[in-house]
């Protein structure tokens, strides 16, 4: 399939055979020509363009060269202040390349290669051509919010192949609504083929997210929107609790995704995705929270949203006004990114919060019988798992792995330990510890000292996170989330887990430092005192209390000598 943009030359030789493309009828009246046509043998899909063409001088705006080029070099902090601040208009023909390559920097998979996507669509269809028949959609789909975004029904029957392919090869896809709509949006600008490996990219991001795989995911995700409203929009969450206090806040802010995706016009939703393809959902949370001031402005001033009209239903109120909102795209992305205090580190924070909370009541709320089983031996390493664990380690007894099993997080439970790095076989070196561990996710750290202590950290980040830089370029010092805990095993028993788990209030950037490294230590934990050190040769190290985690030192000297180090993965994750 290929996908053709048209510029400006083109539109007097394209206007003469308009009539051969698939166009939306209840489109055509508000557009003068068509932008972009994916082009096969019967021409599949159709963008149309919703408004007219602004006569008059075009401003000076980068081009795709420019971006690339940055991009190339790893400057993503100037690509990201570009794409904040250049309103390319919709008829623009740097969206067929620019897109394709901001989700390009996502691809993690290395056999997504040319002609991947039609061996796939081949292998689920047995063909290549386009059925005339419906093609039924994988339950991840939402079927009420299949937003088509003005594509014909030829494609329409495009975006379905597409996400059909996709669940075909992402099996661990169980609920994405908003990946359809996404989906729709990618083909008004470059081919199928293009659009597919577009959702590959987002879908399997490790470093941002973009895309909500699970309920769990889509579930945490608004409520954090709603936690976050509540610091930010203070003002409009607190007019919408008081004009219909029968209500839930929570059933307005369950949707704040169509917000966006469903209320918005076309020109506005393009332009937040020039930016949401390169920064992530973050770009979604700062315009949720625009929408939501813009809008309790316009409650104060106009009849239109007045409280009798629009307690009985703030959330479908909040969607028709958004299909209206009463500023440009450049001023809604401009009020967006002028949030202050709204950094990636805050919103992961109260994201990972309310996925762990969220994860403790399903657990509590699931009654004895769960909890009875999530410690069977469904949920209990294997037979075989033990007796290698035996055999192998110097810090876990069988009694020890049992006690610790019951502290991971229960997800984690489901996999097979295996031992990545042990000092008894592969020595005493930083260098062998990185080579050995850095690509696992998570891990188990474990020490053991020459006075017998056995103490370590469940470290729910990749080792390797340490080489990643910032929007700036720069190395963070410290990286990892909140699942992150602490452990002493003997002489005592106890688990010390990352102290922003309870409470609301902003405990500050030392209650975030997780985990540290580079080429001459490890650390995990700090803040007035790291709760594991390590030297370089891993034979020295010292342990303190510190304010991530809120812990008394592992053992009673505080500083000891390593007799063995060990680290465990968990297989198939």
């Amino acid at each position: 399939m290929v996908g053709k943009v048209l510029g400006i030359r083109d539109l007097e030789q394209f206007s003469s055979r308009r009539s051969s493309v698939y166009v939306d009828p209840e489109c055509e009246k508000f557009f003068e020509l068509p932008l972009f046509i994916a082009a096969s043998s019967n021409d599949i899909t159709t963008k149309c363009q919703c408004w007219q063409f602004s006569p008059g001088k075009e401003p000076a705006l980068r081009s795709f060269t420019e971006i690339q080029q940055l991009l190339q070099q790893g400057k993503k902090h100037i690509v990201k202040n570009i794409l904040r601040e250049n309103s390319w208009p919709i008829n623009s023909p740097i969206r067929s390349q620019l897109w394709p390559q901001l989700c390009a920097q996502h691809l993690t998979k290395s056999n997504v290669l040319d002609g991947f996507y039609w061996e796939m669509v081949h292998q689920v269809f047995g063909t290549t051509e386009l059925s005339e028949k419906p093609i039924m959609l994988p339950a991840f789909v939402d079927a009420t919010h299949c937003l088509p975004y003005h594509l014909t029904g030829t494609g329409r029957s495009v975006a379905d192949r597409i996400v059909n392919v996709l669940g075909y090869d992402c099996p661990d896809i169980t609920y994405s609504p908003v990946l359809y709509p996404i989906t729709s949006l990618l083909l008004h600008f470059m081919s199928e083929e293009e659009a597919y490996l577009c959702l590959a990219g987002l879908v399997g991001s490790k470093e941002k997210t973009f895309i909500n795989q699970t309920k769990l995911q889509h579930e945490v995700t608004w409520k954090t929107v709603m936690q976050i409203a509540k610091k930010h929009a203070k003002s409009a969450v607190a007019y919408f609790q008081r004009i219909c206090p029968g209500q839930k806040l929570e059933r307005v802010f369950m949707d704040w995704c169509w917000w966006i995706l469903a209320g918005l016009p076309f020109q506005h939703l393009v332009r937040i995705m020039d930016c949401y393809f390169h920064e992530g959902i973050k770009v979604l949370y700062r315009v949720a929270l625009v929408i939501l001031n813009l809008f309790h402005k316009e409650c104060q001033s106009n009849n239109e949203w007045s409280p009798d009209n629009i307690k009985n239903d703030i959330g479908n109120a909040l969607i028709k006004f958004c299909k209206k909102i009463p500023v440009s795209p450049a001023k809604l992305l401009h009020a967006a990114f002028s949030i202050r205090g709204l950094s990636t580190q805050y919103i992961s924070r109260i994201f990972i919060k309310t996925e762990m909370l969220l994860k403790s009541r399903s657990v509590l709320n699931s009654g004895s019988k769960q909890l009875i089983k999530s410690r069977s031996s469904d949920n209990l390493p294997t037979s075989q798992s033990q007796v290698n664990i035996q055999m192998m380690s110097h810090t876990l007894t069988i009694r020890e792995l049992f006690t610790l099993w019951s502290w991971l997080p229960v997800r984690i439970t489901m996999y097979q330990p295996v031992l990545l790095y042990t000092t008894e076989e592969h020595g005493c070196s930083l260098t062998t510890f990185y080579v050995r561990v850095e690509q696992h996710e998570p891990t188990l750290l474990m020490i053991k000292t020459c006075n017998n202590e056995v103490f370590g950290a469940y470290c729910s980040s990749r080792w390797f996170e340490r080489n990643v830089k910032d929007d700036k370029g720069q190395r963070q010092a410290y990286f990892g989330t909140g699942e992150t805990f602490l452990f002493s095993l003997y002489p005592e028993r106890a688990k010390y887990p990352w102290v922003g788990i309870e409470g609301d209030r902003d405990l500050g950037h030392s209650s975030e430092l997780f985990m540290a490294a580079d080429s001459k230590m490890i650390t995990i934990g700090g803040g007035e005192g790291q709760a594991i050190w390590m030297d370089e040769n891993i034979r020295f190290g010292k342990t303190d209390s510190c304010k991530t985690f809120n812990n008394p030192p592992l053992c009673p000297s505080g500083d000891f000598e390593i007799r063995v180090l060990e680290v465990y993965g968990f297989v198939g994750i």
